[in-house]
């Protein structure tokens, strides 16, 4: 399971996991894809992201992310693109000149929709 997250391009839902899983030979179910995820989180190994709650649970899995990142979120499809931005690291930085709190870590979603669901 921590194979198929970290070589996943995107943070994936359970839904998505299992599709992955399946596809490529692995015998799984949803309540084995929870426990794992459970267990993953425990060890420090996956961040769960809960993003925006538009269709669902909105809970999506991805490595412990080594950098900061905006999340874009489809309010159509649902689906998830990260996005590295020198502004969010402005924002950042503001919040440290004007309230003198330090961000150790951030986290930004926007929601909106996608060009294919705004065709």
């Amino acid at each position: 399971m921590l194979a198929l997250i970290e070589g996943a391009r995107r943070p994936l839902d359970v839904r998505a996991l299992l599709e992955l899983g399946r596809r490529q030979g692995l015998a799984l179910d949803k309540a084995t894809v929870y426990r794992t995820i459970a267990l993953l989180k425990e060890h420090g190994l996956v961040d769960e992201l809960d993003l925006l709650h538009q269709k669902g649970a909105g809970h999506y899995y991805e490595p412990i992310p080594d950098k900061q990142e905006l999340h874009l979120v489809c309010l159509g499809c649902g689906r998830v693109v990260e996005m590295a931005c020198p502004h969010f690291e402005q924002v950042k930085k503001e919040v440290r000149r004007r309230q003198g709190f330090q961000v150790t870590t951030a986290r930004m979603e926007l929601g909106g929709y996608c060009r294919r669901c705004r065709r």
